[in-house]
């Protein structure tokens, strides 16, 4: 047995030699391409290190052409890390994300980016939204709806006062943990802290497990997991990223009501993102109220067999009684069949105004 380890383990380190090899040989491609991309600036343009399409590309091939043992997403996730890493190499990507550090926002943006990415906590969503219309980052990861609980409406009315595009989604799957600090008296838990929406999604569980314990809504579940950093008789609803990043541990792991409990997070920019035969687009239409206008409006969607993934619906803060429609559907901008459908929308609604038109989410 010990000759037959001994063989592995050399052939092991022989392949690892190999991969550092080749890693290092796409990192000094990946500064190639900065060189290239920097000669080539006409006066006054900007360089685009980051390509959306492209990554997309890149991941689902990777997921196409893997033959295993390691299941798609994992080794997809593997080559999303080199990417990130290597792209530094060209430039490094700052990311504004709601705060503070813990949050699901924040590991959705690592999910998307990788680990060699700048994050920047920001306070609120509309502050992620100034901060990339500033240009302090380069791109913003705001929450926009969960599958539980719905739209988060923050994000919708903040795409009404800023002008940015939608470059990429995200879909996080939600683990929530009920979590103690290392000076909490676990028999005598009396408050239980967590955002409103995790509160939400933990319902159930909480009324079976605590049910007489008073629950206090924060801004974020990092922001919960910090207070129980302190005291003695409370406990947070958090992720991993909050557990581990605080040092608490985990009472119970897991508790959401629903297994498949999931929110789609939207990566903010300033750059349009060319199609990728696999995209999303998002729209927002503003219409008076009237009879049969949501059918009317919705109608050139059914008449080319265009399928509508999300629908959402925000008074107008122009007029009383008009509406304002988030919509998303497959397809690209840039297509002809969308581009006339649009058009058509355009003609019965008072104004249209396309968010965007993106990858959809391949981790």
């Amino acid at each position: 047995m010990e000759q037959e380890l001994k063989a592995l383990r050399v052939r092991i380190d022989d392949l690892d030699s190999k991969i550092l090899d080749l890693i290092s040989e796409r990192a000094r491609c990946a500064q190639e391409v900065a060189k290239v991309k920097m000669a080539n600036l006409a006066e006054g343009e900007h360089p685009v290190f980051y390509r959306p399409e492209r990554e997309a590309f890149v991941l689902k091939n990777i997921m196409e052409r893997n033959k295993g043992p390691l299941g798609n997403e994992e080794m997809a996730r593997l080559f999303r890390e080199i990417m990130s890493t290597c792209l530094a190499l060209e430039q490094p990507l700052h990311v504004a994300y709601l705060g503070p550090e813990g949050t699901f926002t924040q590991a959705a943006a690592i999910k998307h980016f990788g680990h060699a990415v700048v994050t920047k906590p920001m306070a609120a969503i509309d502050e992620v939204f100034r901060e990339v219309v500033a240009g302090a980052v380069n791109f913003g990861v705001v929450p926009v709806e969960n599958s539980t609980e719905g739209a988060v409406n923050n994000t919708l009315d903040s795409f009404l006062e800023h002008d940015l595009v939608i470059c990429g989604e995200v879909e996080l799957r939600i683990h929530h943990h009920l979590l103690v600090g290392k000076n909490t008296k676990q028999d005598h838990i009396t408050r239980i802290y967590s955002h409103a929406q995790s509160l939400a999604q933990c319902r159930k569980w909480l009324d079976a497990h605590y049910p007489n314990v008073e629950r206090i809504a924060v801004s974020s579940n990092a922001d919960a997991a910090k207070r129980v950093q302190s005291e003695w008789n409370s406990a947070a609803i958090a992720g991993d990223m909050a557990a581990s990043l605080y040092d608490l541990t985990i009472l119970s792991e897991k508790i959401e009501d629903r297994p498949d409990n999931s929110t789609r997070f939207f990566i903010i920019g300033n750059q349009a993102v060319p199609p990728t035969g696999d995209d999303k687009t998002s729209i927002i239409v503003s219409i008076h109220n009237k009879p049969g206008i949501l059918h009317d409006l919705l109608e050139p969607f059914r008449r080319n067999h265009i399928d509508l993934t999300r629908i959402e619906t925000r008074p107008a803060r122009s007029s009383k009684w008009s509406y304002v429609f988030f919509i998303d559907f497959k397809g690209h901008c840039s297509d002809p069949l969308i581009k006339a459908v649009l058009e058509d929308m355009g003609k019965g609604s008072i104004g249209l105004k396309v968010l965007g038109s993106y990858p959809q989410a391949v981790l």
